[in-house]
């Protein structure tokens, strides 16, 4: 601190790397002199992942190494000098959106040149994006209109970023070609115009004169392609939702309790997941370490739980028995309150998911159906956009009732929901790669999912050699979680669901609101 006068103060970011959990410097701000209440210039500029918990540590010191205080994104925590109260750290995050802009266009020729000797001609038109060395870039072609000198091309969506690079005064070169089938097509001519041009729509600015280099005297006013519309739309992104209030994302838990046994010429038993005393099991209860199921639960869990307001969780067993009676389950709560399966935070589902193991005698099928229809009907209530469900089951690949899951997967993909699946153990996940659909998109009774919901992993895939359990449960919920923004955006495009606009900025006590005019 300075003695005479007030402090001169720098920031300084820190990112944790995801395997050593070590602090890097990711930049500094400048300094500002003499203050205690600085308002930094310099911005930070970071990529976003959601299925990665990205932690932040923001250092406040002196232009001389002195630590004045810490403050973490995820853990929310603050440290400072032991005893004395050292202020606050507003922090303000905002997604980049210069190139997020997509524009809607249609033109139409008017007395092209005739190229065809037997016909009119074939336009088509090629936009091409300058670039800073002086070059062009091609960037769009429309389709070709056949025979004809007055074209109406097909209106045409492209993203700002594409046509300009987001530089609204950037050249625009387009041409116009008569479309040969032997792909030597005829140039007709050329105009440029600019992003800042075409936005003013359909007006006489936007009449252009189509020229050729040669002889351009010739065709100067003759040829005309013309602006007919242009609408712009913000692509709107997963973090829109987020900051306008989605923050309604239920993680359903469903853990395989399934009990095989396997007989061996000498008769001999194995259990696999098996009894959960003995380190056979895929549920072995291990004082020194997680096993296969926590590891998942904990790496999904810990990610998805930071975008849900209440973080409370129902988790669902399926396919042990159930005291006093013995009968087999395919939905029951891991904290044996069937009414209210929900468990508080990913640290309540853990402690629900051990209590279970000392209660339930694990056996089988395995059905994949009820679980997903468990889910389906309370996503099925919801058709405003303000909640979606995400349920991960976590199985040894073991699927008895294949045509049912299939049909409930189908008939899921049309509902606020996606589906994770995380495969433990040494079994083959056939049935599992097509459930995923990936490659062919999964269908029953001759009904096609109308989305990919479903995300599919094998648990062996992320062990780490080093026994490095931590960069083994980053590994697998960066691949697992890789697919949800994307699921969630789909399901509300095609609902037509826009994001709610996100609240007005926080304001310190004692601050004045600042009016934009």
């Amino acid at each position: 601190m300075d003695t005479f006068s007030k402090s001169d103060p720098i920031c300084v970011l820190y990112t944790q790397g995801i395997s050593n959990k070590e602090w890097r410097e990711f930049g500094r701000t400048e300094v500002i002199e003499n203050t205690l209440n600085p308002e930094f210039v310099r911005k930070f500029i970071l990529d976003y992942f959601f299925e990665e918990r990205q932690n932040l540590r923001f250092d406040l010191r002196m232009k001389k190494p002195l630590y004045i205080n810490e403050w973490c994104l995820c853990f929310a925590f603050n440290r400072g000098l032991p005893g004395k109260k050292c202020g606050n750290i507003i922090v303000k995050a905002e997604e980049m959106g210069n190139c997020r802009e997509s524009v809607m266009m249609q033109f139409c020729g008017n007395k092209l040149d005739k190229k065809d000797f037997f016909g009119k001609s074939d336009p088509f038109l090629v936009f091409y994006r300058s670039n800073e060395d002086g070059t062009f870039t091609t960037c769009h072609k429309t389709e070709v209109v056949k025979n004809t000198l007055n074209p109406v091309w097909q209106a045409f969506k492209i993203p700002v970023r594409a046509l300009c690079n987001g530089d609204y005064d950037r050249t625009i070169k387009i041409e116009c070609y008569d479309w040969d089938r032997d792909g030597s097509h005829d140039f007709i001519g050329e105009f440029s115009t600019s992003y800042r041009e075409l936005s003013r729509g359909q007006s006489q600015f936007n009449v252009y004169e189509v020229t050729r280099s040669i002889l351009p005297s010739l065709y100067q006013y003759c040829l005309q392609v013309t602006l007919l519309s242009f609408l712009v739309d913000i692509e709107v992104t997963f973090l829109d939702y987020i900051k306008g209030g989605h923050n309604r994302s239920f993680l359903y838990l469903a853990l395989l309790f399934y009990y095989c046994t396997l007989l061996l010429l000498s008769h001999y038993r194995t259990c696999f997941p098996g009894n959960p005393t003995q380190p056979t099991s895929l549920h072995y209860m291990s004082p020194y370490q997680m096993n296969a199921y926590a590891m998942a639960m904990k790496a999904v869990g810990e990610i998805i739980q930071d975008y849900d307001s209440d973080k409370m969780f129902p988790a669902l067993g399926f396919g042990p028995k159930l005291p006093p009676d013995g009968r087999v389950s395919h939905e029951f709560a891991l904290n044996g309150n069937p009414q209210n399966p929900y468990c508080a935070g990913i640290d309540g589902v853990m402690e629900a998911y051990y209590q279970s193991l000392k209660s339930v005698c694990l056996y089988g099928p395995t059905n994949f159906s009820p679980v997903i229809n468990h889910v389906a009907r309370y996503a099925a209530s919801v058709k405003d956009g303000s909640q979606y469900f995400i349920l991960l089951i976590i199985t040894d690949g073991v699927i008895s009732d294949m045509a049912q899951t299939k049909e409930s997967i189908v008939n899921a993909s049309c509902l606020p929901m996606s589906i994770i699946i995380v495969g433990v153990g040494p079994a083959e996940f056939d049935a599992m790669i097509e459930l995923d659909g990936d490659e062919v998109r999964i269908s029953s009774k001759g009904r096609y999912a109308e989305r990919d919901i479903v995300q599919f992993v094998p648990f062996r895939d992320y062990t780490d050699r080093t026994g490095n359990h931590i960069l083994s449960m980053a590994r697998l919920a960066k691949d697992v979680l890789a697919e949800i923004p994307d699921q969630f955006l789909s399901y509300m495009r095609i609902r037509g669901i826009k994001p709610s606009p996100a609240p007005p900025p926080y304001t310190p006590p004692g601050h004045p609101l600042q009016t934009q005019i």
